[in-house]
């Protein structure tokens, strides 16, 4: 059989209006998401990399859990098990009065998964550097946070520039997984215009679409701030 293309659809009312709302929806997901993966992986990666024993025991902990747990089965944990772990006043409260439940969990978990990945970035970043940096820090009379502080994490985030860019690009596909929870993000709604429409090539095409203009814009801008912050000598995507 034949298959009848119409484009039209896409901009037809409500099925735009439909695309826009789940694009939306990505965007603050992996927004979100990326802020709190940020922040704890950054916190997770110094403590791989400090004397403390226990400190980096507890690291290392998190990073294997999260890491090697498929982000589906987590979304899964997190959303329909975790509330039952809880006290009973405290589960109702997360199924059915915290605000935007399925948004929440989707960003969270998201958000917590990526952090043991950047964890290892951060990691392979302060790790990278001589010690002697640090060595000469000391010696100036700096206390170990002040060398993390003033001589570490400024050299280690311009080294791993490229890294933690795909991993925001990974953070933002990855939230297409939202959708099994309910999330009617980009994906979702693609599908829930093809189930109204039979026009699934025409849905599916405005999503990747989607996709690809924020992946390549991210990749745009990402390669000029790399080019501008690069250390010269060091091998990095934008050393020409």
């Amino acid at each position: 059989m034949k298959y009848n293309w119409d484009w039209t659809v896409l901009i037809s009312e409500p099925y735009m209006d439909w695309l826009i709302s789940g694009f939306g929806w990505t965007i603050a997901v992996s927004l979100l998401a990326w802020i709190l993966a940020f922040s704890l992986g950054s916190i997770l990666g110094i403590l791989r990399t400090v004397d403390n024993k226990i400190l980096r025991g507890f690291a290392t902990g998190y990073v294997e859990l999260f890491r090697n747990i498929p982000l589906l089965v987590q979304m899964f944990l997190w959303y329909f098990v975790f509330p039952e772990l809880l006290p009973h006043d405290a589960g109702m409260w997360v199924k059915r009065d915290l605000p935007m439940p399925e948004f929440t969990t989707a960003a969270v978990c998201l958000g917590l998964y990526t952090a043991s990945r950047v964890a290892e970035q951060v990691r392979a970043g302060i790790n990278s550097i001589s010690i002697g940096q640090s060595h000469a820090g000391l010696a100036m009379g700096l206390t170990p946070a002040q060398v993390y502080r003033y001589v570490l994490l400024p050299v280690s985030y311009r080294i791993i520039v490229p890294p933690l860019t795909s991993e925001f690009l990974t953070i933002f596909k990855n939230s297409s997984v939202a959708l099994t929870i309910g999330v009617l993000e980009t994906t979702a709604q693609a599908r829930q215009i093809e189930e109204y429409t039979f026009q699934g090539f025409e849905a599916f095409t405005a999503a990747t679409l989607l996709y690809i203009l924020v992946t390549s814009t991210v990749m745009l801008l990402m390669r000029l701030i790399e080019g501008r912050v690069r250390i010269p000598g060091m091998i990095s995507l934008g050393a020409k």
